[in-house]
């Protein structure tokens, strides 16, 4: 089984092109994905220079392509649910190159809003009308079973 579900925010904006010939629809970005560590892990590799996220290519087919390339922007955050595939390519100097992609087949769009006339992404609200104020913390009850 090849199913991969991930959910991050887009690095650039995605890349869109039409394959000669037959006219269809393809297009490329990279999604951020945050790792999963621990605050006081996150830092101490911060400080290091090492990376708290992993890049993964996404190859997106048709018409979703068209959708990405008219509605994503970078750092919108995405869910993808695809499948991995693997390809290589030998350069001019005849070195034999590796390639890891995600093809997706479906990209839900997390956050919404077109694009901005200079590319960039709008400004959004997505507090549902609920003002966090009005709620208040929860004190530590030993008598809560779980």
């Amino acid at each position: 089984m090849n199913s991969v579900v991930l959910i991050g925010r887009l690095t650039r904006d995605p890349e869109l092109r039409f394959i000669a010939g037959s006219g269809r629809a393809v297009a490329n970005f990279t999604l951020a994905i945050d790792r999963n560590l621990a605050k006081d892990k996150k830092a101490e590799m911060q400080q290091k220079g090492l990376p708290t996220a992993d890049f993964i290519r996404v190859v997106v087919w048709g018409k979703q392509a068209e959708n990405c390339a008219s509605f994503l922007t970078k750092g919108r955050l995405v869910a993808i649910n695809g499948s991995i595939q693997t390809s290589s390519y030998k350069t001019n100097t005849g070195e034999t190159r590796y390639s890891t992609d995600v093809l997706a087949n479906r990209v839900e769009f997390l956050e919404w809003g077109d694009k901005n006339k200079d590319g960039g992404s709008s400004s959004e609200d997505f507090s549902y009308g609920i003002d966090p104020s009005e709620f208040q913390a929860i004190e530590d009850d030993d008598d809560i079973p779980f």
